[in-house]
């Protein structure tokens, strides 16, 4: 069974036929039912598997104080901060 991630359009036999295609992108658009920006991509790509879909690089920075709570093996209060198990 062929496995691909919820996002994919194509799937990894899809994306050889494209890419070892001369047709014009607008003519695999048509035929694999994929916009033509999806057909040109397809055309390019150098590997059929599919690709992360997890950004590289959050939109968001954690703060400050979300950090130190994290990293602290309690908070001021006496109550249990994040702080992770350490390994022995």
């Amino acid at each position: 069974m062929i496995s691909r991630h919820k996002n994919a359009t194509t799937t990894p036999g899809t994306r050889q036929r494209m890419s070892g295609s001369d047709a014009p992108a607008a003519v695999l658009a048509l035929r694999y039912g994929v916009s033509e920006e999806t057909a040109r991509k397809g055309k390019r790509r150098d590997s059929v598997q599919d690709l992360s879909a997890t950004p590289h690089n959050l939109q968001i920075e954690t703060e400050q104080e979300t950090i130190q709570w994290i990293v602290s093996p309690s908070r001021a209060d006496g109550s249990p901060g994040g702080g992770g198990r350490s390994v022995a």
